[in-house]
Parts: structure tokens; sequence; C-alpha cells
């Protein structure tokens, strides 16, 4: 495989991201008291200790148990390197660096290859780092979000791929245990013949969702040891037990958010998720995934359910992190802006119950540009990080660049203004009635000469109008709808015409550097 080629660039200098992540990045006081220790190489064997000391024996054997469950359940063989990373995860020497997201069909946008690309890159570079102990990548499969409409399409090439589900009553619980009903018909018989085999097979071979989304991330990731965990599973819930029986009892976790949210508020930030009463779902006999109210059921017919069947309780966006802080050895997350504002939101609940707070690290976010979008924009005399500025600017750059006349008629503007303002002058000596008069006149010459303006820009920009629409399309595709192509663009766009996407990807992204990277085609 070709070598990369990687440019980076300050993420506060591509306009795309929150006040938040950016003051983050940049070490801002005001955001300390929200997080535990910054993502630094310096600060993880002080993170080492405390999960150590913190994850009990009990703990790690009831986590391998069930991955071990979960992976012999796919009936096939385990790639080598995930069987490896299974056994290291049964010594108390051995820690997670963890990414989650939601079972979007075939990857969804492209920042889920970018999240869990950053787990494993940092795992690597950890062990050369404290090679006394070993770390593991693993993706969080958000199997309980409940939320169909959000993971039920993608696309590819301009196209719309979508999934109506198996039925409208198997709709409204947890996403990972639904079966795949109509996506042959709906989706794979609908896909280009270009597209690789694995992602067919993980869907044709599979049952439900969630082991769909693990045979998938597997055949993509499994070689560089990626372990796929959903926490929807009996065994684990156990592991809920005690703090079901806190939130049930005390409602501790909206408290501490809401204190948080004003400390937060106070600094100029905006929360970024809703905190409610009681941060949990109940998982009804149908299936289906309800919020738990306050007052809904009596505490001790709940307590005791909870004690009895941990499985039927779901924790939301609040308790979920806990969650998995609780079942994995845990000592970073990895996630997107929201992600990062919305565990800022979260220390005080960790706090609260005696959970050790994780590293938050911004996942490795890009753009990719193709060899043939490459050419383009040096056709236009543009250099790579041109394409961040806005398309007027690129315009008058290219503009220059053809020898095109720059259309300014703000000298003849300030020429005009001055005229009117001495003429508006003489009418409030004269009569100060004319004044309003003078100043309309003065609004309205303005306005057709602002007008000329454009017409004359307009006449000068056709001289070169194929440039500009190249120029166009091409800002079009790199920021499809304005914004960027990482939130929109499908995993198989690249993949289909560059087999070795991800492994270019392993050598660009630094995930401790903080950066944006545009990666060209080898």
């Amino acid at each position: 495989m070709a070598a990369a080629d990687c440019i980076t660039l300050p993420y506060a200098a591509t306009g795309a991201f929150s006040g938040l992540l950016t003051d983050y990045i940049a070490g801002s006081p005001a955001l300390a008291p929200f997080y535990h220790r910054r993502p630094e190489l310096a600060a993880f064997q002080a993170q080492i200790d405390e999960k150590r000391a913190a994850y009990s024996p009990e703990a790690r054997q009831r986590l391998v148990a069930d991955l071990r469950a979960q992976y012999a359940e796919l009936r096939g063989e385990m790639p080598p390197a995930v069987a490896a990373n299974l056994a290291l995860l049964e010594r108390d020497t051995t820690f997670t660096i963890t990414t989650g997201h939601q079972l979007n069909l075939f990857t969804g946008p492209l920042y889920f290859v970018y999240k869990i690309i950053t787990a494993i890159k940092l795992s690597q570079q950890l062990k050369a780092e404290f090679p006394q102990y070993d770390f593991v990548p693993v993706y969080w499969l958000a199997t309980e979000d409940h939320d169909f409409a959000e993971i039920n399409h993608f696309q590819l090439f301009g196209k719309t791929f979508s999934w109506a589900g198996p039925s409208e009553g198997s709709l409204g619980g947890p996403v990972g245990r639904l079966p795949l009903a109509g996506l042959q018909e709906e989706v794979l018989s609908q896909l280009p013949p270009e597209v690789p085999a694995a992602f067919h097979e993980a869907y044709a071979s599979s049952q439900t969702l969630s082991e769909a989304t693990r045979r998938l991330a597997t055949s993509l990731f499994g070689e560089y040891g990626l372990v796929c965990l959903d926490a929807d599973r009996p065994a684990l819930k156990q592991a809920l037990k005690p703090l079901l029986k806190q939130e049930i009892e005390s409602q501790i976790s909206n408290q501490a958010v809401q204190a948080t949210n004003a400390q937060l508020a106070a600094a100029g930030y905006k929360p970024q998720v809703y905190s409610r009463p009681v941060n949990l779902f109940f998982l009804t006999d149908e299936g289906k995934r309800e919020r738990l109210e306050p007052d809904a059921q009596p505490p001790a017919e709940l307590l005791t359910l909870a004690d009895a069947e941990p499985e039927r309780f779901s924790p939301n966006v609040v308790l979920r992190p806990v969650y998995q802080e609780i079942l994995m050895p845990n000592l970073t997350y990895i996630g997107g802006g929201a992600e990062v504002a919305y565990w800022f939101q979260l220390k005080g609940v960790f706090e609260q119950l005696g959970v050790p707070y994780p590293i938050v690290l911004p996942r490795n976010s890009a753009m990719y540009l193709s060899r043939a979008n490459a050419g383009k924009l040096r056709k236009l005399g543009l250099d790579t990080l041109d394409i961040f500025k806005p398309l007027p600017e690129l315009k008058k750059q290219v503009g220059a660049q053809l020898g095109q006349e720059e259309v300014t008629l703000a000298a003849q503007q300030e020429a005009l203004a001055a005229a009117y303002q001495q003429v508006q002058d003489l009418a409030q000596r004269l009569d100060p009635t004319l004044v309003k008069a003078v100043a309309a006149e003065a609004q309205k010459a303005a306005g057709s000469l602002a007008g000329l303006e454009k017409r004359l820009a307009k006449a000068s920009e056709a001289k070169h109008e194929t440039a500009y629409s190249q120029l166009t399309a091409l800002k079009d595709k790199l920021f499809p709808d304005g914004g960027l192509q990482e939130r929109t663009d499908n995993v198989l766009s690249v993949l289909i015409n560059n087999p070795g996407f991800i492994g270019q990807l392993m050598q660009c992204f630094e995930p401790l550097a903080l950066v944006f990277a545009v990666v060209e085609e080898a």
C-alpha cells in the first residue's frame, strides 16, 4: 500500500466545529471544571492507576465471558487479532479504548470509520508508550437506542438507500434486536455491483441488526483486533443493579446534571442533552423502550424488579456512559463534538456514583480528497487547504489567476455618497424639509450602482464560467449541503475506488495531535 498524503490544519480553521470543541482542544481554562484529565499522553499513567484500582476481577470476568458468548453466536471463525485481544482482556494489566456509535446501515456517515480508527491507533500508540500494559480498541454498539429513523438509511453516490424496517409493530424498541426482514429487497438487491461482498454478507448472514453490525465492523477492522460490545445482555445488565437502585431511590443523576448545566451556561456554553428526572427507560413485554417516569410505579416495585430483572431497564444518554465505564476497564472515550459536549455534562454524575471518569478524546476528523478531485483542485491553481475558504473568496482567487478583472465600484459608491452628503448639507441649510427626500434619492442611487456592480461582475465572470462551474461542483462535492464530507458520505463511496483507504487512514491519523486531516488518495 502506498503511503498516504496527509495535510493537517487546526479544527478552528475549518469553521465547522463548535466553540466548545475548539476551546477544549485549545485548553481553555473555562472548560477545566468539566473533565478529569486532558487527552495527553502524560495523563494516561494516572488514568491507568485510577481505573486499575477501581475495576474488580468480577467485573472483568463478567465482561470477558459475555464477549466470548457474543462472538460464539456469530457461528464463524473469530479473527486472530480479536481472539488475542479477548485473551488479553482477562489480565488486570489490560485496558480498553472505547468509541461508540449507532447501528447505522452500512456504517452510515464516514465518521463512524474515523471513530474506530482513532480507537485502534490510540491503542497502538499507548502500547508503544506503556509496554507493560495492553490496550484493546472497543466499539460499543448502541444496540439499545430506539430511534430507528436515524439509522435506517445511508447515502452512496448521491442516492439514499433506506430500509422501512421489519414491521411497524417491531419499531420503538432497542434497534439491535430488530430482525432484518425486508432488508434484502429494499437495500441489498438495490446496491451497485461494485459494493464489496463483505457488506452484503454481513447482513445476509445475520439474524438481527446488532449481529450484522458486529459482522461488518469485524470484517473491516478485525485484523486490527477491534472488539465489538453489545451491552444489551442479561448477564451484563447484572452490573447495573447498584446504579438502578441509586437512580430509583434518589435520582441523583438529574440533580448532578442540572448543577453542571448551570455551570456550563455561566461559562458561556449550551448543554448538549436533556436530563430527565429519572434517566432510565423500561423495556416492556412487547419489546418497547419507554421512559421511566417518576411516580409511574411505586419505587418498591421498581426496586424489586431491578434486582430480579435488571435487563428490563435501559440507561438513557445520561446514564449509558456510566454503564459503559462500570462494565469495562476503560481509560478513554472517543467521540465527536456533540458527544464531547454531553460528556462534559456528566462529570458530576460520575463523582456522585463513585465511578472513574475517563479521558474524553475528540475523534479524528478528516476530509478525503480523491486523486480526481485533487487533480481538479490543482488545475484551478488551488492548494489543498484553499478549499476551506468561502466560495466567493475562492472565485476571486481563481479569477485573479485566470486574469479576470476584479469588478468593484466601491470608489464610485464613496464618491456618490460624498456628493449626496453635500446636497443633504445644502438642503439642511436652505429647507430642512427636503433632507429626507435627498436621503431617499441617495439610497436609490446607491442601490442602482450596486445593481450595476453585480451585472458587471457577472459579465466578467462569464468569461471564465467553465472554471467557476468546476469550482462550485468541487466545493459541493467536498462539502455536501455545505457541511463536512464526513457527516454525509458513506465509506463505500471511497472504498469502492480505493480499497486501501482504511490503511491510509491508519497512517494518517494521530489521535492525540487534535488536528483536522486532509487525506489525499495515494
